[in-house]
């Protein structure tokens, strides 16, 4: 985690904004007791997938434009804007969206293992806070039909890498190698609270 400016606040609590739309992450982020607004970021992804991305770096690039296009909508708030990416090989995985792309995704990683890059932006005025969080997954040998049959069950369809850890998911890894579980699920608390303690939210 780093950040860019002055690390002292003073005066009133900012308002707090979620740049995301995403169940898991409005969940997480009740967890800290803190109230909090979602709104959906005025950024269009697309546009900033290029081809042949390095998946760190567009993780990061996606997390600073979510929170970067609330800043002008919410001026004086602080803005948390975070993005995942799931990369093996170089190889980057979205949301698979589909059923079929669900089994292709999860047939890929399968043996094999990869890394969930979760990237971390806060942004209050001309202060930036930035945190990556990085866990590599083992993917046990699966059989196609196993495949479906998780994909059947858990219907990963907007989770990149096509499975969700919090759920049924848990089944199909032999092993986990995290510093923080929630940057797994959308959100890396164990940062966040650190950065918004920093801007002057008491947690706990």
């Amino acid at each position: 985690m780093n950040g860019e400016g002055s690390s002292t606040f003073s005066g009133p609590v900012p308002d707090l904004v979620l740049a995301s739309t995403s169940v898991y992450r409005r969940v997480l982020l009740q967890r800290l007791g803190v109230p909090f607004r979602c709104r959906a970021p005025l950024c269009d992804e697309s546009v900033l997938k290029e081809e042949g991305s390095d998946p760190t770096k567009l993780a990061e690039r996606l997390a600073y434009a979510k929170a970067d296009s609330l800043v002008s909508a919410e001026p004086g708030a602080a803005i948390i804007g975070c993005d995942q990416v799931v990369s093996c090989e170089g190889q980057v995985f979205g949301k698979p969206l589909t059923a079929a792309r669900a089994v292709d995704q999860l047939t890929a990683l399968a043996g094999r293992t990869h890394e969930l890059i979760t990237a971390l932006v806060v942004i209050r005025g001309e202060w930036t806070y930035h945190h990556t969080d990085v866990t590599t997954l083992w993917l046990r040998p699966l059989t196609r039909v196993a495949i479906e049959r998780y994909v059947a069950a858990d219907q990963p369809f907007d989770c990149a890498g096509s499975y969700k850890l919090e759920s049924h998911g848990i089944v199909l890894f032999e092993e986990i190698e995290s510093k923080d579980h929630t940057a797994i699920t959308g959100l890396p608390l164990i940062a966040l609270v650190s950065i918004l303690r920093e801007l002057g939210f008491e947690i706990p």
